[in-house]
């Protein structure tokens, strides 16, 4: 039962790592993007939830409701300057455009809330102590259950959003071809554009939850960006439904490593994610894009 309850935890932390993957996947099956700030836009979620939680006492969740529109507003503004800019002046450009955003971002958030280490679990209540027994061996934490719960909802609702809906088609008649879809009267740069803020959204979203679960600091987003590009690796480059097997991948390697050995836990994800990519390129779902 000891080795169920590794694999059950395994699954509720893999949550948490396609919640943060999510938008990256996203970035990706649309724009052909890797976004190396995503992890430090993740953690600025995060601290814009703890201001709102400065001045009012409300529960992180409310805090994130006021965060939501800033993080829109952010990821849309950030396509149409710095992004859009970079996505003209070659492929590599996006990335060292995104990997000094990310730097720029640490520097912003020290200076501003200084290295101190905080965490939005005291303000979750009881959320983050509640469990659900199974067995005597076997419990679900009741926050790991609503962390997946939300990112299968995120998902899914991307996939319907996609799918079902006239910007859904846009964004992937762009993803598939961005020539043929400007001749048939179709804005690229606000298809980016849109995407961009859904993506930086969710990154927040994840954000809230890597805060309630355990710490961060303005230096996080790195490690946090490691996770979620293996997650992504993993699933498929451009699969959502890719992403969240992936992040479930990662997970149950990292709780088995630690089941091991505590210092493995670290260790058995990055050996996972680099015998996928020996063994399948393009991840366990396949690089199907945006579509997945």
């Amino acid at each position: 039962m000891t080795w169920v309850n590794v694999v059950v935890q395994g699954v509720l932390l893999g949550g948490v790592y396609a919640l943060l993957a999510c938008g990256l996947s996203l970035m990706y099956g649309v724009m052909r993007i890797i976004n190396l700030a995503h992890g430090d836009l993740a953690v600025v979620g995060a601290y814009l939830v703890t201001v709102v939680l400065d001045h009012e006492g409300v529960s992180p969740f409310i805090a994130f409701i006021a965060v939501l529109p800033v993080m829109l507003a952010i990821g849309y503004v950030l396509q149409r300057t710095i992004l859009d800019r970079s996505l003209r002046a070659g492929i590599l450009t996006p990335i060292l455009a995104t990997f000094g955003l990310s730097i720029a971002i640490q520097n912003i958030l020290l200076r501003q809330f200084s290295p101190d280490v905080k965490s939005l679990g005291g303000n979750a209540g009881s959320l983050t102590t509640a469990s659900w027994k199974i067995t005597s061996q076997l419990s679900i934490s009741a926050i790991g259950a609503l962390t997946l719960a939300v990112a299968i909802g995120v998902i899914g609702g991307l996939h319907l959003f996609l799918h079902r809906t006239r910007y859904g088609s846009m964004m992937r008649a762009t993803a598939q071809d961005v020539g043929s879809a400007e001749l048939v009267g179709i804005n690229s740069r606000r298809v980016y554009a849109w995407a961009t803020a859904l993506a930086v959204a969710i990154a927040a979203l994840g954000g809230l939850f890597l805060g309630i679960r355990s710490t961060f600091d303005p230096t996080a987003g790195p490690t946090q960006l490691i996770f979620a590009f293996e997650a992504v690796v993993i699933g498929g480059l451009g699969s959502l439904w890719g992403t969240l097997a992936g992040g479930i991948v990662l997970g149950v390697s990292q709780t088995t490593g630690a089941q091991i050995d505590p210092n493995y836990s670290i260790l058995a994800g990055n050996l996972v994610f680099l015998a996928v990519i020996a063994v399948r390129r393009g991840g366990l779902l396949g690089s199907s894009g945006e579509s997945s």
